[in-house]
């Protein structure tokens, strides 16, 4: 593995760097903002053929951040804790003066965003440089990261893979080695999904933590924003800041040891393949986790979470639709129009369901701090036959992904994505889960684990595309 704290001075800019190093190497003055942000789209142009993650590179507007902050350090201001960092966002968050297409050629006329998206804006404030937009799946709509506009993005461990989605452009460019972090918005598990066939760190955080202000919506009641890191270190370090807090007044971890911690078992217990169930064994070992708690009705939390869905991005997109309907991809297209058809009696009836499946997970809670579920269900699947193992049968992967995350986003819980090390294939993921605020024991819980060698970001071998 690359050490990017002593590579950095000296070298280009290695992939995988972390966002630590970049801002350690540009405040010391040992690397320049703007040599690092150049480095950066080198390294995607030299990736990006063979995978697809970006969409729109940010060049013209990245290297004249990257001057402003090496003039600020050559006149002697303190730099921000960020100074220098490149990041990407998925291509529904608003970038001043660009297009905003959210994966769409629908929008691709639509007036450039007259500034940036909140958190954004509180990322460039802490010195991090936006660089890219990357892929995703029409309007959010979907596990694959398959866009009729875009192309698919691919798995960096194995190109002839899914990414998984919708936020896969987000996922794959970290796993890359690209960029240290990006921006993903999660509906129904589009950051979790991606980062567990990614084999990278992703946080959903509690519904409404994080501002979705200058985030395409796709499904209002449902939807957060939130992001990829290589290390558990970036991730956690970009989610405070994205949630206005300075590293100085972020709130203390609880000690893992005080945590108590349980296995979701039933729903979340089927379909794994034997590589997965052996994981999570070892981890609930390490934790010495004897509990097991059954989510009650989770086969109607998926479906209320997907018919809520459907029902609010089909009347978003209706009035569009009657006007250019042949312009969005036809999968997306037909999805939205069966969500608008929905009768509203529907609608209500999963969301009272909401609301009671709420207040079931918080009754969980009040006996335990994390629980332990599966993110996926097995490695990513092939591009070339895109099934899963669902009860014994093949299915279709882009619609089954979501088994494990879609009910879990019913509940507005925050839940990390966590990659597993050891796993002798392709990467598999965790779902740590906790009650709404408390992403502190979340990161608790993976810090202990990432001590012991369970989690970690899994290496990549050096790919033709290197």
């Amino acid at each position: 593995m690359i050490n990017p704290v002593t590579d950095l001075p000296s070298t280009p800019l290695p992939r995988f760097a972390t966002a630590r190093a970049i801002a350690q190497a540009v405040r010391a003055g040992h690397r320049s903002a703007v040599s690092v942000i150049q480095d950066t789209f080198s390294n995607m142009r030299a990736v990006d053929p063979a995978l697809n993650c970006v969409t729109h590179m940010l060049e013209q507007d990245a290297l004249e951040q990257a001057a402003r902050i090496d003039c600020a350090r050559q006149a002697g201001a303190p730099l921000p804790p960020l100074a220098g960092v490149p990041f990407g966002v998925k291509d529904l968050f608003d970038i001043a003066g660009h297009v905003t297409t959210a994966g769409s050629k629908v929008l691709r006329h639509a007036p450039c965003a007259r500034q940036d998206a909140a958190i954004v804006q509180r990322l460039k404030a802490a010195g991090a440089i936006p660089v890219a937009k990357l892929n995703m799946d029409e309007f959010a709509y979907g596990f694959a990261t398959d866009n009729a506009h875009y192309g698919v993005t691919r798995n960096p461990h194995d190109p002839t893979r899914m990414a998984g989605g919708s936020s896969g452009g987000s996922a794959a460019a970290v796993a890359a080695g690209v960029l240290p972090f990006t921006l993903g918005s999660d509906t129904n598990g589009s950051i979790r999904v991606p980062a567990a066939l990614c084999g990278t760190w992703g946080i959903k955080p509690t519904f409404g933590r994080l501002p979705r202000d200058g985030a395409y919506p796709f499904s209002a009641s449902l939807d957060v924003v939130g992001s990829f890191a290589g290390t558990l270190d970036d991730l956690i370090d970009t989610f405070h800041i994205m949630d206005g807090v300075a590293s100085d007044d972020a709130p203390a971890e609880p000690d893992a040891a005080s945590l108590r911690v349980a296995r979701l078992g039933g729903w979340f217990a089927s379909s794994l393949s034997p590589a997965l169930t052996t994981l999570i064994e070892q981890v609930c070992t390490r934790l010495n986790v004897t509990q097991t708690v059954d989510l009650p009705h989770t086969a109607s939390a998926r479906a209320a979470s997907f018919l809520i869905t459907a029902a609010e991005g089909g009347n978003l997109h209706l009035p569009r639709l009657r006007q250019q309907a042949d312009d969005y991809d036809p999968a997306t297209r037909d999805r939205f129009l069966a969500g608008a058809m929905l009768a509203s009696s529907t609608y209500l009836q999963a969301q009272r369901f909401r609301s009671w499946f709420h207040a079931r997970i918080h009754q969980i809670f009040e006996q335990v701090d994390v629980l332990i579920a599966p993110a996926v269900m097995c490695e990513a699947p092939l591009l070339d036959d895109p099934t899963i193992l669902v009860d014994g049968k093949p299915v279709a992967a882009r619609a089954n992904l979501g088994l494990y995350t879609q009910p879990l986003t019913l509940a507005g819980v925050p839940v990390l994505a966590a990659p597993l090390l050891q796993t002798h294939t392709l990467p598999l993921g965790l779902q740590l889960v906790a009650a709404p605020g408390q992403e502190s024991a979340l990161f608790s819980i993976a810090r202990k684990l990432e001590r012991e060698g369970v989690l970690g970001t899994m290496p990549i071998p050096t790919p033709e595309y290197a």
